[in-house]
């Protein structure tokens, strides 16, 4: 897709659900942009994904040092861990989400320690606040709940935006409802989703594009799909290597 100067791509589809026995699935919406002298990612998603977006950059003629940005929703693994494999890049992050990160108990929540404590220390690191401009046209905005310092991302174009929501409404099922599943603050998710909702209204076309499900725009009954989902597992149940089950989530 094309929003003015900018080509934005999908690299990583992000998926809605969860495991059921297995903890956190972790399927994050990974995001390219490219307009002029700018490549920038939005969220970097989990270790698993590592080799699928570098597979998915070279598609596009890009390794990881043309990375020049990567923007952050927020600190949880499976939108921040990859912002080591990007040497070159500016690493923004919402300052107050960074702040709240350093005081997690090791080894209890799903923000990566040691991560947030060498992001805290790299020379690369950009805090953002509400209101921030950090790229071209790209506008934070405050979204607490999922995290106490969430950010949203809005690309600001002369027709239409595009919305990144992050886990602030991580897929289509929370936009419609207004509520959140896993989330720190429930009353303050609800809130940001109604935020997200109103800034979405407010220009017709807009493009959503959520931490955890297809970009989808506001058709006149609700969140239409403009992309079709992608997602399954493989898995050796027989004897031999060449025999996989193949279970395709739609």
């Amino acid at each position: 897709m094309r929003l003015d100067d900018y080509t934005i791509d999908v690299l990583v589809q992000g998926f809605p659900g969860k495991a059921v026995c297995h903890g956190g699935l972790g399927w994050s919406t990974v995001a390219l942009l490219r307009g002029g002298s700018r490549t920038i990612l939005v969220d970097v998603g989990a270790f698993g994904m590592r080799k699928t977006i570098l597979e998915r950059l070279a598609r596009h003629g890009l390794k990881p040092e043309d990375i020049t940005d990567v923007v952050l929703t927020h600190c949880h693994y499976d939108h921040s861990v990859n912002w080591v494999t990007f040497p070159a890049a500016r690493i923004f992050i919402g300052g107050d989400e960074l702040d709240w990160a350093q005081t997690v108990p090791f080894g209890q929540t799903i923000v990566p320690e040691l991560y947030v404590r060498e992001l805290v220390a790299c020379e690369r690191l950009v805090r953002v606040k509400a209101g921030d401009v950090p790229l071209p046209g790209l506008v934070a905005h405050p979204t607490p709940g999922h995290t106490p310092g969430h950010l949203v991302y809005v690309l600001e174009g002369s027709a239409h935006d595009v919305i990144f929501t992050g886990d602030a409404a991580k897929n289509r099922a929370e936009l419609v409802c207004g509520e959140a599943d896993l989330t720190m603050d429930a009353r303050a998710s609800a809130e940001s989703i109604a935020f997200i909702m109103e800034l979405w209204r407010k220009r017709p076309g807009t493009i959503l594009i959520p931490g955890h499900d297809v970009p989808m725009v506001l058709g006149a009954d609700g969140p239409d799909y403009i992309d079709e989902r992608r997602a399954g597992i493989s898995a050796w149940f027989g004897d031999t290597l060449e025999e996989v089950t193949v279970f395709e989530f739609g």
